[in-house]
């Protein structure tokens, strides 16, 4: 973009703001804050600082504070000696203090947005960061919120909380959302390759975000408001949500009628239009699907419309660990016996494949009902050591013939690369695959998949 030849409708004061802004960003001596170095922070402040803007790294954890300024990542996604090379040369810096937003002319927050125990949003992170940044607000700056929220957030909390400086919004102080798309352990698509949605509170705010996002970002794509960029990421995880259900259900029909869904879905998958394959598991987790259809249901039911689709896909989802547990009982039931004092060995804690990440992993609450059962509980992770779960207290048992064979049953509920599947199957006696990762395997174990 040619910060001289932008058409501007915004009053004076707002062309020289904006103005003054681009330039910056195009001559990379905009100085960028990122609030919140979790999987979207981190990877994103590594991204500008690698494009030669000086960067200022923002979190409360002191922990992860030290180990970006000894260039020790603790994000998959970000490479230590990448991370080393922009710390080395002082264009990341990092700190608990929130005192390097006034020198920050963008910043980027990125804090966690979970559920309360209600099940209505909890933006406390968000408050806490906007309270921090307006107590060092000035003109000329850009604030965009990547944190996934409700529609309407950016309207209707953040933009009266900033307007609170005195600054006029939109034309001293820019504002912009743009949903973080993340998707952790993911090679081929990146922080940098995954095209960029924004959308601010008016039109120069959208133009000074979207040109910030395209020093960095391969594609950006502009919105007509920050409601819609937010709206956004919900359809795109509420579509997931809602089809994972779907096909949830479906297993436990297929179940129910003593066929394969793993083979009918492989089936329906020739189909060369009108189907997309999805795939049934033990549950959904990490920070987003179990999280963000509930933030888009509760606005509709403030709103007096009733999210069906979305609650009863939720409802399948959640009781999909209940489903595998009984799975599990069946099964030692079938060798004469119970849950209670039996060995069962749950393979992967993480919620997905080749993450660390255990935020609303379904094995934690398979853990704990089989737990509840009686069973005498273990688990083996490569990527997840020690597990402190609402009082759970194990570390993850090395996966040997000794240990699989040991086990009255092994439960798949990660299906991570490290794993020799052929060597669980060869050593194990009984295996409840909700993976399907032992397909076309055989060996010594009775597998059975959902």
């Amino acid at each position: 973009m040619d910060t001289r030849t932008i058409e501007l409708s915004e009053p004076a004061a707002a062309v020289s703001h904006e103005t003054a802004l681009l330039e910056k960003i195009a001559s990379r001596q905009a100085v960028i804050g990122i609030v919140g170095l979790g999987y979207v922070g981190l990877p994103l402040a590594t991204e500008f600082a690698l494009e030669g803007f000086h960067v200022w790294g923002l979190d409360v954890d002191p922990v992860r504070i030290e180990r970006i300024r000894h260039g020790n990542s603790y994000i998959g996604d970000v490479n230590s000696a990448i991370l080393h090379g922009v710390v080395a040369k002082e264009l990341l810096r990092v700190s608990t203090d929130d005192a390097p937003i006034a020198e920050a002319d963008a910043i980027i927050v990125c804090v966690p947005t979970p559920l309360r125990k209600t099940k209505d949003p909890d933006v406390s992170y968000i408050v806490d960061a906007v309270t921090k940044i307006q107590a060092h607000a000035r003109a000329g700056q850009l604030i965009v919120l990547e944190s996934t929220t409700y529609p309407g957030t950016c309207e209707e909390l953040v933009a009266p909380m900033l307007a609170d400086t005195g600054l006029d919004i939109g034309r001293e102080l820019f504002l912009a959302f743009s949903p973080e798309r993340v998707d952790p352990g993911n090679h081929t698509y990146s922080t940098k390759n995954i095209p960029k949605v924004v959308g601010g509170v008016n039109d120069a705010s959208t133009r000074a975000a979207s040109f910030l996002y395209e020093q960095v970002i391969d594609h950006v794509h502009p919105v007509s408001t920050t409601k819609t960029a937010e709206m956004v990421k919900l359809l795109e995880n509420t579509f997931r949500s809602v089809n994972i259900g779907l096909i949830n259900e479906f297993a436990l029909i297929c179940n129910r009628m003593g066929v394969s869904v793993w083979e009918v879905i492989a089936a329906a998958a020739t189909k060369p239009f009108g189907f997309m394959p999805f795939y049934p598991g033990p549950g959904l987790g990490g920070h987003c699907l179990p999280i963000d259809p509930i933030y888009l249901s509760w606005k509709a039911k403030l709103l007096d419309i009733e999210a069906n689709f979305i609650d009863l896909a939720a409802r399948i989802n959640a009781s999909m660990p209940r489903h595998v547990v009984e799975k599990v009982a069946t099964a030692l039931n079938d060798e004469a016996k119970p849950v209670r004092g039996s060995r069962i060995l749950v393979l992967g804690v993480a919620y997905k494949r080749n993450v660390s990440d255990i935020r609303e992993s379904p094995a934690l609450d398979i853990i704990k009902l089989l737990a509840e059962r009686g069973a005498d509980v273990a688990y083996s992770d490569p990527h997840v050591d020690e597990l402190h779960y609402h009082g759970v207290e194990m570390g993850s048992t090395e996966l040997t013939p000794e240990t699989l064979g040991a086990a009255d049953c092994v439960v798949i509920v990660a299906d991570h690369s490290a794993f020799d599947f052929q060597a669980v199957i060869d050593h194990a006696s009984l295996v409840v695959d909700t993976r399907n990762a032992t397909k076309a395997l055989s060996g010594r174990a009775r597998i059975v998949t959902l």
